[in-house]
């Protein structure tokens, strides 16, 4: 719970802000969520519990469908931006040759270079992704950057897919990267996904543990939403 209401539904609540989206599915293998989801009005859908990843998930919740585009969005973001959502779903649609979009944010903080849980992308042409790491990429080898964020970009966990692509995606194994780097992304690029970066001010904040959720209720009052 979080001021009231269940973590999910801040979640829910936030991307239903979102004005690309046609549907908002909450993807779950548990009686709990789904009673929450129940309980606010929201739609859910039961998936299996075995899944590896969220993409495998996401794929098992929309198959089916008649989706072309499908974002995926952590059910622990109770601070998601509607507009992140947006751009992303924009992205898709304009222009077809993209397999996927995410999002990146800069690296402001030093420590976060040396920090396995903060995961680095680096880009080319367009925005596109050429490579993930748990590791500092890219490495400045004459240590001539004295300020990181011009350089440095973290990953914010939020896919768009085409749906074609979803599909081969959850159909082959994971890679070599992918079980070294334990990035399921790395399995995309592998394939030689065209994956879309987008830029954004900052990363929200997840709720993984109990302190993620009190820091998170103080933000929230910070900003109003909370008395």
């Amino acid at each position: 719970m979080l001021g009231g209401k269940p973590v999910v539904q801040w979640v829910y609540e936030r991307v239903r802000m979102a004005r690309c989206l046609a549907d908002v599915l909450v993807a779950t293998d548990d009686d709990r969520i789904m009673n929450a989801v129940a309980g606010f009005g929201g739609r859910s859908v039961r998936t299996r519990s075995d899944h590896p990843s969220g993409t495998d998930r996401v794929a098992e919740a929309i198959a089916g469908t008649k989706a072309n585009v499908i974002i995926n969005i952590q059910g622990d973001e109770p601070l998601i931006d509607p507009a992140t959502i947006d751009e992303l779903a924009k992205v898709m649609v304009a222009d077809s040759k993209w397999d996927m979009a995410t999002a990146a944010a800069p690296i402001r903080d030093r420590a976060d270079l040396d920090n396995p849980s903060v995961v680095k992308v680096v880009c080319g042409r367009d925005r596109q992704a050429l490579y993930f790491s748990r590791s500092a990429i890219p490495f400045d080898r004459d240590r001539k950057y004295t300020t990181v964020d011009s350089v440095y970009w973290r990953h914010v966990g939020i896919y768009a897919y085409r749906a074609e692509f979803l599909r081969e995606l959850v159909a082959t194994p994971p890679c070599l990267l992918e079980e070294v780097e334990k990035l399921e992304q790395l399995r995309a690029l592998h394939l030689g996904c065209k994956m879309k970066v987008i830029e954004v001010a900052g990363i929200g904040a997840g709720v993984d543990t109990p302190a993620d959720l009190v820091n998170v209720e103080k933000q929230m009052k910070s900003m109003g939403w909370l008395k």
